[in-house]
């Protein structure tokens, strides 16, 4: 059992409303939830359902509940000011526990000239390069890569094949999912005589502190200087980060989205799945960008664009209206022309 609703509203800060002594085995989502379970819902539409489904309790946000639920007396409850934080609190427990150090598999491969702070996990087949530093109480997983001269902080987490190339650095408490590259070479050629030159990329990729990288994404180095990622900065799986892209604090970047060389966002940014941009252009600060949006241009702060090519949102949904009527004002067209 994970406690009473009592007990869980307590601990999230909550309160609850029904019986506080009703027992939550279990967490699930609303199409999973049985009698002894706690769903959670965090719009109008997901309380609805959640009223609804089997579960034996909702997570909810106040501000959704009207004032005849605020007493209680159906479904058990716990309201809190955000069900999505209060969620992430009560799941901690189930998280898998991290591998702690000291520990250096046999298999692994650590330069000897490479710096290992205290109570780091290097896993089987993990690569430290020469001249490296790893932050105390670091996690590499099995074949992570860490280059040489690469810096990664304190507590960072680098999951199997996650790989830091040379010179880049990393903050503390990163977390690099699998497949992850930080530091590959930046898209840099120029044509000459007929093909095409490679340009030597020098530079390195710097990630703050507390930044999340997702699978397979990669973050290029710079062709000269440093691709900067911000503290607090959030990068979804399949994402490809340019060279020399500058990007801000706490910023959200959903799947498969992609910042061609020397984009820079602002801080707060968040860039929805399948979004791209060209190069050379700034998006300010808590600015939006829509999933599948084409940016040709810059974008000001506190904007939200869509579309392709993106353009403020309200134009966007303008431009959607009419196209979507513009079958009716063909055959209206047609039909006028007709009785001439």
């Amino acid at each position: 059992m994970l406690g009473t609703l009592g007990q869980l509203a307590e601990r999230v800060g909550g309160r609850a409303l029904g019986d506080p002594a009703f027992q939550i085995a279990r967490i699930a989502a609303i199409d999973e939830a049985t009698p002894d379970a706690l769903t959670f819902a965090t719009t109008a539409s997901y309380l609805e359902s959640a009223l609804k489904s089997r579960a034996g309790a909702v997570l909810v946000d106040e501000s959704l509940l009207a004032p005849s639920q605020q007493e209680g007396g159906g479904k058990p409850l716990i309201a809190v000011p955000s069900a999505r934080a209060a969620l992430a609190a009560l799941l901690q427990a189930f998280e898998r526990p991290r591998k702690r150090g000291p520990f250096r598999h046999p298999s692994a491969v650590v330069d000897e000239t490479a710096t290992i702070g205290p109570d780091v996990y290097v896993g089987p087949g993990a690569v430290v390069g020469a001249g490296a530093r790893i932050g105390a109480r670091t996690v590499l997983e099995a074949g992570a890569h860490v280059g040489g001269e690469a810096r990664i902080g304190a507590d960072a987490l680098l999951y199997p094949g996650a790989c830091v190339l040379e010179s880049c650095i990393v903050g503390d408490r990163a977390i690099l999912q699998s497949g992850s590259v930080i530091g590959s070479d930046g898209f840099g050629y120029v044509f000459v005589d007929g093909k095409f030159e490679r340009i030597p990329q020098v530079g390195n990729v710097v990630l703050g502190d507390d930044v999340e990288i997702g699978a397979n994404t990669c973050v290029d180095r710079a062709q000269t200087g440093s691709t900067q990622i911000g503290d607090g900065t959030k990068i979804d799986n399949l994402c490809q980060i340019g060279h020399n892209c500058r990007i801000g604090k706490h910023c959200g970047i959903a799947a498969e989205v992609g910042l061609a060389g020397s984009t820079i966002l602002g801080d707060y940014v968040l860039v929805g799945g399948k979004a791209g941009t060209i190069g050379h252009l700034t998006v300010g600060s808590r600015a939006r960008i829509g999933g599948g949006s084409h940016v040709w241009k810059d974008v000001p702060e506190g904007a939200f664009y869509s579309g392709v090519p993106a353009r403020p949102h309200e134009q966007q949904m303008r431009r959607e209206v009419m196209i979507r009527n513009l079958a009716k004002l063909v055959a209206r067209v047609d039909a006028l022309e007709k009785r001439q």
